[in-house]
């Protein structure tokens, strides 16, 4: 599906500065890194960890889950099409995880009139296409947001009605703090050098997105998912995997041991589980074949070359060939 332009950032319903949404104001980390930049970011975490449960559901809100108030299964659905669709458009991670934060948010303010079906994929549209326009610089038009095996399809002035309920209950605070605001400085904590930190801050990235869908994450704070995270990842580095996770509390002020290392088990449990049943990957196939309605040439030249065109190409004449010999 082509991305539209047209009307873009008409149906922008926030009215934060473009500089200032897609502005990077933490300092890069480096060796070298000033003592006052050091200083800068050390304050900036610390108002970080401050502010951190003021962007998160209720203490609550997983209980709720629990004895079935609200259905799990159905927010793990509508968590799962948020990810397709960040995966089709190849948007930012952060743009996913805010997409969840408003979601899980709304719903612990607010009661939808049914709690799957039609009001919740209405609600996780609005909340998808709300985190793409604080995060990216390219936004999908409402209707090209609908892709990936979206149940629902609701006119563009259905979902900015959606989206003004969902900026009203959250009372306009979209810029949260998640997991992403800790992971740049925790990898740099970890490892000092800057050996490894591209590997660890994108396999860290990989992980608190693989998770998002598990309800039990909700228990634990943005910066203990992180640090949780990034041990996880360290795990996979030959040079890291003997950092004791115990130490991670002394990262920054604020920081809960016993969570961290809660969050760090269920986590690598999860992650362990998830290598174990991954299933192939066939999500290029998929999108080739969704792609090929609005492009038939390019889907017609990427289907020709793939390996079941083929087949299907040598069965025919293997086909083709039997018969002539049957004919003779």
């Amino acid at each position: 599906m082509s991305l539209s332009c047209s009307d873009r950032f008409t149906d922008l319903l926030c009215a934060e500065d473009s500089n200032e949404v897609l502005s990077d104001d933490s300092p890069a980390c480096s060796s070298e890194l000033d003592s006052q930049a050091s200083c800068i970011e050390e304050s900036s975490i610390d108002g970080f960890i401050e502010d951190e449960t003021n962007f998160v559901p209720g203490f609550d809100y997983l209980a709720r889950f629990q004895c079935q108030s609200l259905d799990a299964s159905a927010r793990e659905a509508s968590v799962a099409w948020i990810l397709k669709v960040q995966a089709y458009y190849n948007l930012q991670p952060l743009t996913a995880y805010l997409s969840v934060n408003y979601l899980d948010r709304f719903l612990y303010s607010r009661r939808l009139p049914q709690a799957s079906g039609w009001p919740l994929q209405l609600l996780s549209t609005a909340c998808l296409s709300l985190a793409a326009k604080m995060e990216e610089p390219l936004v999908p038009s409402l209707l090209d947001l609908q892709v990936e095996g979206a149940k629902y399809i609701f006119e563009p002035k259905t979902i900015q009605r959606m989206e003004l309920l969902v900026l009203t209950v959250l009372d306009w605070r979209l810029r949260s703090v998640t997991p992403f605001s800790f992971i740049d400085f925790f990898a740099c904590k970890l490892d000092p050098t800057g050996t490894f930190l591209a590997f660890l801050i994108s396999r860290a990235t990989d992980i608190i997105l693989s998770n998002i869908k598990e309800a039990s994450f909700l228990e634990y704070r943005p910066s203990s998912i992180a640090a949780a995270a990034i041990l996880c990842a360290a795990n996979e580095i030959p040079n890291l995997s003997l950092f004791n996770p115990e130490h991670a509390e002394s990262w920054c002020d604020g920081l809960s041991k016993e969570k961290i290392l809660s969050c760090y088990r269920l986590m690598q449990e999860l992650v362990v589980d998830n290598a174990r049943r991954k299933p192939p990957k066939m999500l290029p196939q998929l999108r080739v074949s969704i792609r090929g309605r609005m492009r038939s040439s390019d889907s017609s030249s990427s289907s020709s070359s793939s390996p079941s065109y083929k087949r299907r190409k040598l069965n025919n004449c293997l086909r083709v060939d039997d018969d002539d010999r049957n004919s003779k």
